[in-house]
């Protein structure tokens, strides 16, 4: 399998938010590779995410984790999600 094939993570999130800046954080320290996109600067990454959650925008960050949408900086489902999906580097 090639890294194209590998699930997508994208963390959605804007330059004030202080959980957003913490979960890339705490996502390089795992060493997940993962898509930063700034809906605040990039208005296609806005309408993207609206679109993803169908319209019910609550707050960032937001990480699409395969598939999986998981609202705030929910560390315990978070890691649930990279693991199930093999995202999390082998230690």
């Amino acid at each position: 399998m090639t890294d194209s094939a590998a699930p997508q993570v994208t963390v959605y999130s804007t330059t004030w938010c202080a959980f957003c800046a913490t979960e890339k954080q705490w996502l390089d320290k795992l060493g997940v590779k993962y898509i930063a996109k700034n809906i605040e600067e990039d208005e296609a990454a806005s309408r993207e995410l609206i679109e993803k959650l169908n319209g019910n925008f609550t707050g960032v960050p937001v990480t699409d984790i395969a598939g999986e949408m998981i609202l705030g900086f929910d560390r315990p489902r978070l890691q649930a999600a990279l693991e199930k999906n093999k995202l999390v580097p082998a230690a």
